[in-house]
């Protein structure tokens, strides 16, 4: 039982019983405060996922670059070894 078996009914009955304890008055303000905290929340989240992004991307980059080097020392030393 998740959220998406709520439907229409409950949403109406959930609205009416916020309307009745808080009042016409205080229910826009309530509204906006979840809104906000909503938003900043996923501002955080997001943050955190770019973070965990980026790191990926520098260890992506750190491997390559240490293959390349690893790569160049292993010509440059085939290079010594073949007979001139």
């Amino acid at each position: 039982m998740g959220l998406g078996a709520i439907g229409i009914p409950g949403l109406i009955l959930i609205l009416i019983i916020a309307l009745v304890l808080f009042g016409p008055n205080k229910l826009p303000e309530l509204g906006r405060a979840f809104g906000k905290t909503l938003k900043e929340f996923k501002k955080g989240a997001n943050g955190i996922l770019d973070e965990d992004d980026k790191k990926k991307q520098d260890m992506t980059r750190k491997e390559i670059n240490e293959s390349e080097v690893t790569q160049s020392k292993n010509e440059k030393e085939d290079n010594r070894r073949l007979p001139e």
